[in-house]
């Protein structure tokens, strides 16, 4: 014997009001990401300020964000260690670009050469094998006794941090070439040169960028032991005088720079990306 009572709800939904509400979580839009990532740090500056004003931390070890900001503000206008954020940044930029140039200047061709010789694999696949794994630090005494500790060497400790991934990505994108367009081009007469050129550089070229971003993660990961030699400017070197003297609303500031010149550098190398490889990143 079954009860119902009228005017109530139900006690357990049915079928029906489940595929209702299935049909109207499907009809939601998503939350966009950038509000995700934008609640993601709002959170956590909440928590940081949280702990700077209760004196969780001591603000010798974590400066307020306020602090931070006006570091910020100090370094842009008056500089630090006789020079204001805008040189610091430049000379850095100036390293990570020169060092770029030299990694892909001998990463392409080494990588071309891995991935389309048999010869050319076996000569630096164990010399690119040696140099992926080991640390910036590893090689900087050996680079200072080289080429000594002016601009050089510090180009060179970076342009060795970003050449294994120019050359390892350039490699994958040759292997992973259509042997059907290569064929079909070598069917119409293209010598090795043109099946190269034509063919083989444009089906790499993907690679090559995504290589080319990695890159950048890793020279700018390794700037801060670059500029620990005899340098007089740059973030690196700002970030190590201010540790020295406990400064430590500099260090972050110099973090957040380095970051933010990170992160602009992601979206410049996603929007030539597109721009040159728009078959490779279409969604």
């Amino acid at each position: 014997m079954s009860i119902s009572v009228e005017g109530l709800p139900p006690i357990m939904p049915t079928a029906r009001h489940l595929d209702e509400q299935a049909e109207q979580s499907a009809d939601r839009p998503p939350l966009p990401l950038v509000w995700i990532s934008l609640a993601t740090i709002t959170a956590l500056l909440f928590l940081w300020s949280l702990a700077s004003s209760y004196g969780f931390v001591s603000p010798l070890f974590l400066p307020s964000p306020v602090a931070v900001y006006q570091a910020l503000r100090s370094l842009a206008i008056t500089g630090f260690v006789d020079a204001t954020l805008a040189e610091h940044v430049g000379a850095s930029l100036l390293r990570i670009f020169g060092a770029l140039a030299v990694a892909l200047v001998a990463g392409i061709p080494a990588g071309l050469a891995i991935g389309a010789s048999r010869l050319g694999k076996g000569i630096l696949d164990p010399i690119v094998e040696f140099l992926r794994p080991l640390p910036p630090l590893a090689y900087l005494p050996l680079v200072i006794i080289w080429l000594g500790i002016g601009e050089a060497s510090k180009i060179a400790v970076i342009a060795l941090a970003m050449l294994p991934p120019v050359i390892l990505s350039t490699a994958t994108g040759v292997r992973s070439a259509s042997a059907d367009h290569v064929n079909a081009a070598r069917a119409f007469g293209a010598s090795r040169l043109q099946v190269l050129r034509h063919v083989i550089v444009p089906s790499a070229l993907p690679s090559i960028l995504t290589g080319t971003r990695i890159a950048l993660g890793a020279g700018w990961s390794t700037l801060v032991a670059a500029e620990l030699v005899a340098a007089t400017r740059g973030l690196g070197f700002m970030i190590q005088s201010a540790a020295q003297f406990l400064v430590t609303d500099v260090v972050i500031a110099g973090i957040v720079v380095i970051a933010a010149v990170a992160f602009l550098f992601e979206l410049a190398a996603r929007l030539i990306e597109r721009w040159l490889v728009p078959w490779a990143t279409r969604r």
